[in-house]
């Protein structure tokens, strides 16, 4: 049995849990299943847990599974043959992992917390893909808002400065957030930075230096406020909202 198979198995909950209190259920790929979509689905989930660090897939590997993220934060990367590596986007909970109808990783999927992915083998999903009026549709629109998020990306790393870089993060993961919680977007809005400063800096293509940089700057300015290495506090979504130099901060 290929190894990373094993160790998925070894680390794999199979405890049945009510969908109704999925912490994501209503962000999910699931989110707009009927009860009997919901039933199938339930047959044939299972649940596992990757520790810190842990691949969820490589690059060229034949996954066994698709699913989604209830907890942790996952980094979506690719290597140059030399070693360098570029992170190409975050998933966080309620994201979606594989690609039915194409089992092959194009990616690296590593663990940057621990993880837990709520998980469906990917030839049972595929079928019922194929007879489900829910799931086609759910999947297709996080498909296209993944690939607006791409996008967006695309003009961060390519056209903004440091300040906008950030800002840029902040104000999507805070967005991100709000909708996963149902929360409304208000003042004081209070996260925690799901990616370590050495990570977040690949991330953005900056140094560790200049994000702890921009960081101080912006808390200067009070828009946000931070309290240890992660916990940060959005004071002011327009003020940061300005700063990404979005057309929509007009």
């Amino acid at each position: 049995m290929d190894a990373h198979l094993l160790h998925s198995s070894q680390l794999e909950n199979n405890s049945k849990r009510d969908c109704s209190a999925c912490p994501i259920r209503h962000n999910a790929i699931c989110s707009r299943c009927q009860p009997d979509e919901l039933n199938a689905l339930d047959q044939m989930k299972t649940y596992r847990m990757f520790e810190k660090g842990e691949a969820i897939t490589h690059i060229g590997e034949n996954m066994a599974y698709v699913g989604s993220l209830v907890s942790g934060v996952a980094a979506i990367s690719n290597s140059l043959e030399d070693g360098r590596k570029q992170i190409l986007g975050i998933l966080l909970p309620s994201d979606f992992v594989g690609r039915p109808g194409h089992p092959v990783s194009t990616y690296d999927v590593v663990a940057e917390t621990p993880v837990e992915m709520c998980r469906f083998p990917i030839a049972s999903f595929e079928k019922l893909l194929n007879q489900s009026p829910a799931l086609g549709p759910r999947l297709l629109e996080k498909t296209f808002d993944e690939l607006d998020t791409a996008r967006e990306w695309m003009l961060l790393l390519g056209r903004k400065t440091a300040r906008e870089k950030l800002a840029t993060f902040l104000h999507m993961l805070a967005i991100k957030m709000t909708r996963l919680h149902a929360m409304p977007i208000v003042a004081d809005i209070q996260l925690e930075l799901p990616l370590t400063r050495k990570v977040l800096s690949d991330y953005l293509g900056l140094t560790m230096e200049t994000v702890s940089r921009q960081l101080s700057r912006l808390s200067k300015d009070g828009i946000i406020s931070i309290k240890g290495q992660r916990q940060i506090t959005i004071h002011d979504m327009s003020a940061l909202l300005a700063e990404t130099s979005d057309e929509r901060s007009g």
